[in-house]
């Protein structure tokens, strides 16, 4: 019975540091890295402070420390984004009206992207494993949709630290380069037709209104 039960508390450790050899040999992330893990609370973003046999320990962008088991980390998906290349790319869409003008608006956001101090102004084209991708901020013409003109906007940042940050500061400048520019943000309408003809209320079609009552 003793046996049993060592082997049952002692399975777990045994098995974090396991986990733990895998994360230290795999090097998927080291300190200093700033990571995402997918499938918490608001998917947790944050740094590597530290990683030991048992548990890797982040330290949060909300000040706080979360201290993962190696066992049950290895179970889900980790974006890091210091990885080798620390540049990271955003994208931002934009819905603008079929009457404006769609190559000033494309001018427009992509001038707006740039203004942004860590945004990557341009340069060689950014290779990511055999693809390559321009470097300057790009405006692409997404879809015509039912309610406008899909534009994305896909741009670098030299550092992920901040990406709530830029994101808000790209589209602040996109804001304020299409006002007052022939350029009008798109939205779904719906308008409603009434036919007079069809109402049942309309005295043509009501036997309470006669011509005495005309």
């Amino acid at each position: 019975m003793l046996t049993a039960a060592v082997a049952v508390v002692a399975a777990p450790v045994i098995g974090s540091i396991v986990s733990g050899l895998f994360v230290l040999t795999d090097q998927s992330y080291e300190i200093g890295d700033m990571v995402r893990i997918i499938d918490t609370a608001d998917d947790t973003t944050g740094f590597i402070e530290d990683i030991t046999l048992r548990y890797t320990k982040i330290f949060t962008l909300d000040n706080t420390f979360l201290v993962i088991p190696n066992g049950t980390i290895r179970d889900r998906d980790v974006i890091n984004y210091s990885a080798e290349d620390s540049r990271t790319r955003l994208s931002l869409d934009i819905l603008v009206t079929y009457e404006g003008d769609l190559d000033a608006a494309r001018d427009l956001i992509e001038r707006a992207a740039r203004d942004v101090d860590v945004v990557i102004r341009g340069g060689p084209d950014i290779r990511i494993g055999s693809a390559r991708y321009p470097a300057a901020p790009t405006c692409y013409i997404n879809e015509h949709a039912d309610s406008g003109v899909l534009l994305t906007l896909r741009y670098w940042m030299r550092e992920p630290y901040k990406l709530l940050t830029v994101r808000s500061a790209v589209q602040e400048n996109v804001w304020e380069r299409l006002d007052g520019a022939d350029v009008e943000f798109a939205y779904p309408r719906t308008q409603v037709v009434f036919d007079d003809q069809d109402d049942p209320s309309t005295p043509d079609d009501d036997s309470r209104f006669d011509d005495r009552q005309r």
